[in-house]
């Protein structure tokens, strides 16, 4: 059974997310998930806790619904449709600016009327959005760059760890919001953003990826190096 727990003044405190931890079964699974830094999905949970896979599902979407878990696919940079894997909300982090908040919130309004392959849809339209974020900002040698200073721009906090040559650690997302909406749709946004800056700056796109949850705390960028000059 689910219950207000009380407040410092004897109130009771009944937000969604107090009520999804009314649950014994969901406060465990959040713990769980909050522990595992890359996240975890259905199946690893199941293993961990023996519960059922269909009520793991439920029990993490519903942590997801509330904002206490965020969502997305756990595909390694891989094609295909894997597994959704699940990650602890961290703090707001600040808002993206408004102009970009209000065109992603339309392009997710848009794809949820329309068919199709909604990642593939979506970074269409992003790797277009990523050409002109590049063509306003300043010019980079290194195109790798030039994806940190869109994305740092973006609210972001990219960034590229030494030993890691063409990688990219996003650690918050000023979209988290519109992500638990539709996760396939702004992560394949995002890919598409990368994707049209190393396109606007010389660079080829087209074996970028973007890892959800690929770091601990972090989502991944890779870009691959540029192809050898066979001259």
């Amino acid at each position: 059974m689910e219950t207000g727990s009380k407040g410092p003044a004897g109130e009771t405190i009944d937000t969604p997310q107090h009520r999804a931890l009314g649950s014994a079964s969901r406060a465990s699974i959040l713990q769980l998930v909050r522990a595992a830094g890359t996240g975890l999905t259905a199946a690893d949970v199941v293993a961990e806790t023996g519960l059922h896979l269909s009520t793991v599902r439920a029990h993490l979407d519903r942590l997801a619904e509330t904002g206490l878990l965020v969502k997305a696919r756990a595909s390694g940079g891989q094609p295909g449709r894997p597994a959704w894997r699940y990650r602890s909300a961290t703090a707001d982090p600040a808002p993206a600016p408004a102009a970009y908040r209000v065109l992603a919130a339309a392009l997710l309004e848009h794809l949820s009327r329309a068919g199709g392959d909604t990642r593939e849809v979506a970074a269409q339209a992003g790797e277009s959005w990523g050409r002109q974020l590049a063509a306003a900002a300043r010019p980079h040698p290194d195109a790798v760059d030039a994806v940190v200073e869109v994305f740092d721009g973006l609210g972001f906090a990219p960034q590229r760890p030494p030993a890691e040559p063409g990688t990219i650690h996003l650690h918050t997302c000023p979209f988290l919001e519109l992500v638990g909406q539709n996760p396939d749709a702004m992560c394949g946004l995002h890919l598409g953003v990368v994707r049209g800056i190393l396109a606007e700056r010389g660079a080829s796109g087209e074996g970028a990826v973007l890892e959800p949850f690929g770091a601990p705390s972090a989502c991944v960028v890779r870009v691959p190096p540029p192809a050898a000059d066979p001259r």
